[in-house]
């Protein structure tokens, strides 16, 4: 695990827009993504990270323009899933400021990008983000899933985040489907078990709903964890989290007004 655990504000942008849902259904509009990119910078925040929830061609140039106005205003890292399918995509991303790719679907479709991802641009660059639900079907219990969990594929959960380490993976965003959006807190079995096969950091996301909630998914094996709906409504910001977990003896990167 990491020395410092982080605190990373998630931004799900359609056409230019930050929006939110419950299951990756009806979103609503959050907000402008560089102002609230800027405003969770300013709260403290260690990183960003953008999905592009539409992913379309249409919308990938809108993409690029967001994360290039954030890079000139946000000094953290920036991470940036959706719609990724080549290393071009990664190299076009990288270009305009994004620090780290997440891919998702595209690997499943073809396991063979992680590898190309990896040895072009290093491990550090590629988050493998895995949107996961619990099933009976597979040996963990876990199954992964596309299209916002309403697509089960027939990929176990542990065995394909496994493979995707092997292949080169730098990181693992660990999203329960099941979770997502209850607040009710991160499925902290999913958490302990993904630690338990993951040689490199683990992000927990899915379920966050009071600042409570963010120790137990550190003291379960994640080294960093991932929330969008409670930063996004003002219920929580980042300094908030951070002073909880502080005070629950974890170690954060220190907030300074």
């Amino acid at each position: 695990m990491s020395l410092v655990c982080r605190v990373i504000p998630c931004l799900d942008v359609a056409a230019g827009r930050v929006v939110k849902g419950v299951n990756f259904q009806n979103l609503r509009d959050m907000g402008d993504p560089v102002e609230l990119a800027q405003a969770y910078f300013e709260q403290g925040a260690d990183e960003i990270t953008f999905l592009d929830v539409t992913a379309t061609v249409d919308a990938r140039s809108t993409t690029y323009d967001v994360v290039r106005r954030t890079a000139e205003q946000v000094f953290i890292p920036l991470t940036v899933g959706g719609g990724v399918r080549s290393a071009e995509d990664v190299a076009r991303l990288l270009g305009v400021g994004a620090d780290k790719i997440g891919v998702n679907s595209a690997a499943i479709a073809r396991p063979e990008l992680i590898d190309d991802i990896a040895d072009r641009f290093g491990a550090q660059v590629l988050v493998l983000s895995l949107d996961v639900k619990r099933s009976g079907a597979t040996p963990s219990g876990f199954v992964v899933t596309t299209h916002g969990g309403r697509t089960e594929t027939t990929l176990d959960a542990l065995a394909w985040a496994r493979e995707a380490i092997d292949r080169g993976a730098g990181e693992l965003l660990v999203n329960s489907i099941d979770a997502d959006g209850t607040k009710e807190g991160f499925d902290l079995e999913l958490v302990r078990l993904m630690r338990e096969i993951s040689a490199v950091p683990v992000i927990a996301s899915g379920g966050a709903g009071d600042a409570s909630h963010f120790a137990p998914a550190i003291a379960s094996g994640a080294d960093a964890v991932l929330a969008a709906s409670v930063f996004h409504s003002g219920q929580l910001t980042v300094a908030d989290v951070k002073e909880v977990m502080m005070a629950d003896g974890i170690a954060v990167r220190e907030v300074h007004a």
